[in-house]
């Protein structure tokens, strides 16, 4: 796993990045599968939570986020927690945004 050195502590950028990408593209996705039905109805699941949901790390963010707890990390938690919460809507939003601006 790709991880921040933050003294004796390690920040999971590699989980937040991913969660981050796959936000983008559900974004995306939205758009193209369900806005603008490029595909029927019952292929939109495959792709939206099959995917998608393979892709991203929810169950690994909520681990990671425990760990950080359970070491006395804090602060450290709270960021990665917060952090890739609000990264993950805004990329969602700018993926929703591209998209309507090109389709």
């Amino acid at each position: 796993i790709l991880v921040t050195d933050m003294g004796d502590h390690k920040f999971p950028l590699a989980t937040m990045l991913v969660n981050v990408l796959g936000s983008f593209v559900m974004g995306v996705l939205f758009v193209l599968l369900v806005e603008k039905t490029v595909v029927p109805d019952t292929v939109r699941p495959v792709f939206m939570v099959g995917f998608l949901g393979a892709f991203t790390t929810f169950s690994a963010f909520s681990l990671e986020t425990l760990l950080l707890l359970q070491q006395g990390n804090y602060n450290i938690a709270l960021a990665y927690a917060m952090g890739s919460v609000a990264l993950c809507l805004g990329a969602t939003f700018a993926g929703m945004q591209l998209a309507k601006t090109f389709v």
